[in-house]
């Protein structure tokens, strides 16, 4: 049966980010298609929670609180997979993000530490989860954004970052074939904490879903969803893509107001 293609049975998956939001859907959407998962966040208690939303679907969870800002400590949860589990198939890169500032605002600091956080935490993770992945024919999905190819006041670090993530993703998949997919999502709004503001303010909510092509917002399981198919043989003849998942934005849909400089 085609379905049978989205079959992850007996896989194994590292998930960064993977505390709530996007990351914590993805855990448990990988679990329900039958992988069991090393999850890694900041905290401890979050954590928990997802790996009891695995085990209620009859997989394995592995936590690992960990502050994902180290590159270093990205690597090592590719050790950890194979020591818990035996096996690695899957990494998705979804740690990230970077706050908003002006472009004069932001110092060659700030921009070169949303590149450490955005690409170079996932570059380690990848290499370092190479050699188990060649050995399992696995996969590596790369969590960019939209803001990675469109322009909007404010983002200059972020979406730099983002975009960099994606054209690492076309050439890590060129390095890595023909064992070893590598695709990228580029994500839209996604009602998260990132978005908490969004979701407590009905007219604000109301202008992005206004702005959005398919006018709503979209939900953590959109992208888990994604995931689920980039990393199983029905995504099996994709490598090097970054699919957009966002509503069909060619343009922000939340301006942040900043004014023109005098």
């Amino acid at each position: 049966m085609i379905l049978d293609r989205f079959k992850l049975t007996d896989q194994v998956a590292v998930v960064t980010g993977a505390g709530r939001g996007i990351g914590a859907a993805t855990a448990v959407a990988l679990a329900e298609a039958g992988a069991d998962v090393v999850i890694a966040s900041r905290t401890a208690a979050q954590l928990d929670e997802v790996a009891a939303r695995v085990s209620a679907v009859g997989r394995r969870a592995h936590a690992v609180p960990v502050d994902l800002s180290s590159p270093e400590a990205a690597a090592e949860l590719a050790s950890t997979a194979v020591a818990e589990f035996g096996r690695l198939d899957l990494v998705v890169n979804n740690v990230g993000g970077t706050y908003p500032r002006p472009l004069l605002e932001s110092s060659v600091d700030f921009m070169e530490e949303a590149f450490r956080f955005n690409v170079s935490t996932a570059h380690a993770l990848t290499t370092a989860a190479a050699p188990a992945l060649l050995e399992t024919g696995g996969s590596v999905v790369n969590i960019s954004s939209v803001m990675g190819r469109v322009s909007g006041r404010g983002f200059a670090a972020y979406g730099t970052a983002k975009a960099a993530l994606a054209h690492y993703t076309r050439l890590a998949a060129a390095d890595l074939a023909p064992k070893v997919r590598v695709n990228a999502i580029s994500v839209g709004s996604v009602l998260t904490s990132a978005l908490e503001i969004v979701a407590g303010n009905p007219e604000l909510r109301s202008k992005m879903e206004a702005a959005t092509p398919l006018k709503r917002i979209g939900e953590a399981e959109d992208i888990a969803a994604t995931v689920v198919f980039l990393a199983s043989r029905a995504g099996g003849y994709i490598t090097g893509k970054v699919l957009e998942v966002d509503g069909g934005l060619q343009a922000p849909n939340l301006e942040l107001g900043l004014p023109d400089l005098p």
